[in-house]
């Protein structure tokens, strides 16, 4: 379930779960869970043994609450109404196997904000919203414990410095372009805590046709048959 005036994930919240390599095994967090779009959807796929998903809007996270009692999945996912530089109330350090998190993707002071108090917070970002975010998950990750996220791909340099700052060093990305003839728009990361710097880019991800119909890899992405 989705609040029609409040933030709505879309496409780059699937294109995270599917470019996700997180082991069944694995104990995750999900920061900025939202509705819970994001562990539902691992779950749906296999992936993650449990989820602790912060949300600091009130709002959400209790609908998030109502989606994990909707599927049946209160004993695999635990929702947390708390920011998550508050991660360390609820877990121990070097605690978690992998993280995934799709973040606010404004900056600060580079985008209007909405109006709308929740839609604001779950688009823009303050001036340290990264950084509390990826000093939050060094600290909770085990050793090579792994970050997942998705970003604007104008600003992946931007974002891969950022995370090498807090030594979750890059190791996978993916360029995601509307179509061939477009340039890319949003980028898939998988950085490693306290990993060597070695970057090995995937091939692109192509979401449309040129005549408008979704590509055949985006196809199984959503589970669509041809």
């Amino acid at each position: 379930m989705q609040k029609k005036k409040a933030f709505r994930y879309g496409m780059d919240s699937v294109l995270l779960a599917d470019f996700a390599n997180i082991h069944p095994k694995d104990i995750t967090c999900d920061f900025g869970t939202g509705n819970g779009i994001l562990p539902l959807l691992l779950i749906g796929r296999g992936k993650g043994h449990f989820f602790h998903a912060f949300e600091i809007i009130d709002d959400s996270a209790e609908l998030a609450q109502r989606n994990v009692k909707l599927n049946h999945l209160e004993d695999r996912i635990k929702i947390i109404n708390d920011d998550v530089s508050e991660a360390f109330k609820y877990l121990d350090s070097c605690s978690i196997d992998s993280i995934i998190c799709n973040p606010p993707y404004s900056q600060a002071a580079s985008a209007i904000i909405s109006p709308n108090a929740n839609k604001a917070t779950a688009r823009n970002q303050k001036t340290d919203t990264l950084d509390i975010m990826f000093k939050s998950a060094f600290n909770l990750l085990k050793g090579k414990g792994k970050f997942f996220l998705v970003y604007p791909a104008p600003q992946m340099l931007f974002v891969m410095k950022k995370l090498q700052k807090y030594h979750l060093e890059p190791k996978r990305f993916r360029l995601v372009y509307p179509s061939l003839h477009k340039p890319a728009n949003l980028v898939l990361i998988e950085s490693v805590k306290d990993a060597k710097q070695t970057l090995h880019p995937m091939p692109p991800l192509i979401v449309y046709e040129g005549n408008g119909l979704l590509t055949s890899e985006l196809k199984s992405v959503y589970h669509i048959k041809d």
